[in-house]
């Protein structure tokens, strides 16, 4: 399974290759969350109203609600970024370019607008992201002995 920034920074290992929906990303109800995201991105009422009800069933009301903002402000945020051609900022692009290339999101349309990460900057990239967790730990108020 591949680790990554938010997953290491909670000591949680997670596959992300469930993004392009293989698998259900070693989390719980990672199966039903993805089919509940695709099937509202997608989906016609039937498809949204089957995983709906299959997320409640394993995760519970409030979590299914949670997982409908997410999926709602992810959409809104996504076409924003798509409609102006927005490209991912230099130092996001160097962190997960290995990430992006793996689970195979450089394949969407949208990653025209991004420039590939080559040469020094790749490098920079996988060491910056191998210091990530230890900065988010750093800055988490839940590690913090004032919060």
């Amino acid at each position: 399974m591949m680790r990554r920034v938010s997953s290491d920074s909670n000591n949680q290992e997670v596959d992300l290759h469930a993004v392009m929906g293989e698998g259900d990303g070693g989390v719980e109800g990672g199966a039903e969350l993805t089919a509940f995201a695709e099937a509202t991105v997608s989906g016609g009422d039937n498809a949204i109203t089957s995983a709906r009800e299959k997320l409640v069933r394993v995760l519970g009301p409030d979590a299914t609600v949670d997982a409908a903002g997410v999926i709602g402000n992810f959409e809104r945020m996504v076409r924003i970024a798509d409609g102006t051609g927005i490209p991912l900022d230099t130092p996001v692009n160097m962190i997960s370019a290995d990430m992006r290339e793996e689970v195979g999101i450089d394949q969407f349309a949208t990653a025209r607008n991004t420039p590939k990460v080559t040469g020094l900057r790749r490098v920079a990239g996988r060491i910056l992201r191998r210091m990530m967790p230890l900065v988010l730990r750093y800055m988490s108020p839940k590690d913090k002995k004032s919060a």
